[in-house]
């Protein structure tokens, strides 16, 4: 594809205009063609523009993933709007401070998912953040006190002619930021990553490259907050003109289902799910016999895990990267070398400048552990309104810190060693203790926590929480307290009630003596 594109959506246009009848989006009973998803972009596009939605306006969406929320992504950012995923998993607080902070202008919102209703959430994030002047419903949800039907909507955008559509859009592309993804740091606070236009396009190439597939057909259960979502999976599949499956609500046997009946041809998720699917008692019963490619981000892959996915298809392929770099560090391209696959994430993606420094503040060589900076056209443009964040980030030449530990082994290759952050991952997902501690502490009847991690054979770490409360408290209580406040995989999976805490001398919580007793079990 020789084609220069400036917007992420311009791919849309692009294949509407060569391949309108191949499958773009697909969900439940919903088929839409690049024509059809060219042609609800539009719709939606000119209805945030006649909603008075301008370039650099925040537009966020409360939703699964599902072909609504990639539509409303697609329209956003195709006007200069910079678009933020909500998960409908958060809970209220979390809600609340995100669109606190990123203060947009417009909300698209389920009202109820998975048994859930959202109207008091809705509210509440519109009390949060008095941005929000609109609130349109997503699905088939009627008009209620706090938005708008998603058909009304679109109707009153009819009017905006094309000039005004196509005015808009010459205004925005390139660098500038587009989508804002939220990841927490070590204060606890999540900080909003400013991803842009041309860091997306770039990496949706380059990883086609690398992972080359005829047809494309990959499905898609993760988070729409989560960069996974958004840009590992959604956007290159769209820039191969190839079909994403969504799917609402994941489950082991559901994915396995749909994937062979939508006839997907590639295995993409975290290894946490590959685990859940070869422990199905009727695995060997899916015929994957369609499967070109399986691979694996967020996480490292248990060898016996890699050696069982070998047996499926001998092309599999990992990479390492972060929502910070546009998901690029390094990729490993298709594969069935064990040692490959299992003890390193490969080397610099294309386009990405690699190294490892010391804590002296001098490059190491290869063989010797040091933290992986990266420089590239993928790297964000900083966090949302916090320059301090963001000056503290990059190097003075402009080197982005991954925080990160790795080496560089004889052959070219990185293999990770370790993170010089608290942050752990629980089933591809970064936890950050101080945000969980928080949480806890908001408890009227504790007095300290901390929360360290431990390994874990299925979601690779998760989160033991010490905790010194008044007496009469329950871990029981704790944990059903903090599973109103966080997201499920943020929450601990051991909640151990002491009379103390193990402090420094200076006074600090003495986390590595923490570490010990959570590994101890």
């Amino acid at each position: 594809m020789d084609q220069a594109f400036t917007r992420v959506s311009d791919f849309v246009a692009w294949y509407a205009a060569r391949t309108p009848d191949a499958e773009a989006a697909v969900q439940g009973d919903t088929r839409l063609t690049y024509a059809e998803l060219h042609r609800q972009v539009e719709s939606v596009a000119r209805a945030l523009l006649a909603a008075g939605i301008r370039k650099g306006d925040r537009v966020a969406t409360l939703s699964p993933p599902n072909a609504d929320f990639w539509i409303t992504f697609l329209a956003s950012v195709s006007i200069g709007a910079i678009w933020l995923g909500l998960n409908p998993r958060y809970r209220t607080d979390e809600l609340k401070y995100l669109v606190g902070d990123a203060e947009p202008s417009l909300l698209f919102a389920r009202t109820e998912f998975g048994g859930r209703r959202y109207d008091d959430e809705i509210a509440a994030m519109r009390a949060a953040a008095p941005s929000i002047t609109r609130v349109v419903s997503l699905g088939d949800a009627a008009a209620t006190a706090e938005g708008e039907r998603l058909t009304d909507f679109i109707a009153a955008g009819a009017s905006v002619p094309d000039e005004s559509l196509d005015a808009a859009r010459a205004r925005c592309g390139g660098r500038e930021a587009c989508l804002l993804v939220y990841t927490s740091g070590s204060t606890g606070q999540p900080k909003g990553a400013l991803l842009h236009h041309e860091g997306i396009i770039a990496f949706s190439l380059a990883q086609n490259r690398a992972w080359p597939l005829e047809n494309q057909r990959f499905l898609n259960y993760l988070p729409i907050n989560h960069i996974g979502c958004v840009i590992d999976l959604s956007s290159p599949t769209l820039a191969a003109g190839g079909c994403i499956v969504f799917m609402e609500q994941f489950s082991p046997e559901g994915a396995l289902d749909l994937t062979v009946k939508e006839r997907i041809n590639c295995l993409g998720s975290v290894p946490t799910v590959f685990q859940m699917q070869l422990a199905l008692p009727n695995f060997d019963t899916y015929d994957l016999s369609g499967i070109e490619l399986i691979l694996w981000e967020g996480a490292a892959m248990p060898v016996e895990v890699i050696q069982r996915l070998r047996e499926i298809c001998p092309r599999l392929a990992t990479n390492y990267g972060m929502t910070e770099t546009t998901s690029a560090i390094t990729i490993v391209t298709p594969t069935d070398d064990l040692d490959i696959l299992a003890n390193t994430v490969g080397v610099a993606f294309d386009g990405v400048e690699i190294r490892l420094m010391g804590d002296d503040g001098v490059v190491v060589p290869p063989g010797h552990a040091g933290e992986v900076q990266t420089r590239s056209i993928y790297n964000l443009l900083g966090y949302w309104r916090r320059p301090e964040a963001t000056a503290q980030a990059f190097t003075a030449d402009g080197w982005f810190r991954t925080g990160d530990v790795a080496e560089q082994r004889a052959d070219g290759r990185y293999r990770l060693v370790g993170r010089l952050k608290e942050m752990y991952k629980s089933g591809g997902y970064n936890v950050y203790p101080r945000e969980v501690e928080d949480a806890i502490h908001s408890h009227p009847d504790v007095i300290m926590a901390a929360v360290v991690s431990r390994p874990d054979p299925l979601w690779q770490e998760v989160g033991v929480a010490f905790v010194v409360a008044r007496e009469g408290t329950s871990s029981e209580a704790l944990e059903a307290y903090c599973r109103e406040r966080l997201a499920n995989y943020k929450l601990p999976k051991a909640f151990i009630l002491c009379d103390s805490l193990p402090l420094l001398p200076i006074g600090k919580v003495d986390k590595v003596e923490l570490k010990r007793r959570a590994m101890a079990g």
